[in-house]
């Protein structure tokens, strides 16, 4: 009796074992299957991957986790913003400052209007969705053409970084949507 209950268990620890080892490598498949759809490939591959629950998403909830991603990556900037203004690491330029503060506001919108996408994506509104993730790419575009205002201020090679690392997160989220077949 206790060999036959022993012989079950590891017949079912073997089953379960490849099942799941069968369920990950489909899941891995959807995520490059997905990425390939985008514009930036190792973002796509690298964002999911580093989020757990991506393993178990289906193609929405993929999209779902990168809007996730570009939102904290706005809010992130506009703390970075605000705290530079803060700090006094902009010395007394006026101009600068004043830049520094829209473009904080700008990528404050930009976090709200990926978190308005996530609302989107759940009710599957998927039009509006692609509307709010470009809206949030465009805010970045928005505080760089301040500064194109002020040609005397010199746009920050940092800010530039974080410009086009948000671009192409909200790249990535809209080549996802468009799988969505809306």
């Amino acid at each position: 009796m206790g060999m036959k209950n022993l012989v079950l268990f590891l017949l079912y620890l073997v089953s379960s074992t490849i099942f799941l080892g069968t369920l990950i490598a489909a899941d891995q498949t959807l995520i490059q299957k997905t990425c390939r759809n985008t514009l930036y490939y190792k973002l796509c591959i690298t964002s999911l991957k580093s989020d757990p629950t991506s393993l178990t998403a289906d193609t929405k909830g993929l999209a779902a986790i990168m809007a996730a991603i570009g939102a904290a990556n706005a809010t992130a900037t506009s703390s970075y913003l605000s705290a530079q203004v803060l700090s006094g690491a902009t010395t007394n330029d006026a101009d600068l400052k004043k830049l520094l503060k829209q473009c904080s506001e700008k990528y404050a919108f930009a976090a709200e209007a990926l978190r308005a996408s996530l609302r989107d994506l759940a009710a599957e509104t998927y039009d509006y969705a692609y509307m709010h993730i470009t809206a949030a790419a465009d805010y970045a575009n928005v505080c760089r053409d301040g500064f194109r205002g002020l040609p005397a201020v010199p746009y920050p090679a940092k800010l530039g970084r974080r410009e086009e690392g948000l671009k192409h997160i909200c790249g990535v989220v809209l080549g996802i949507v468009d799988l969505l077949g809306w």
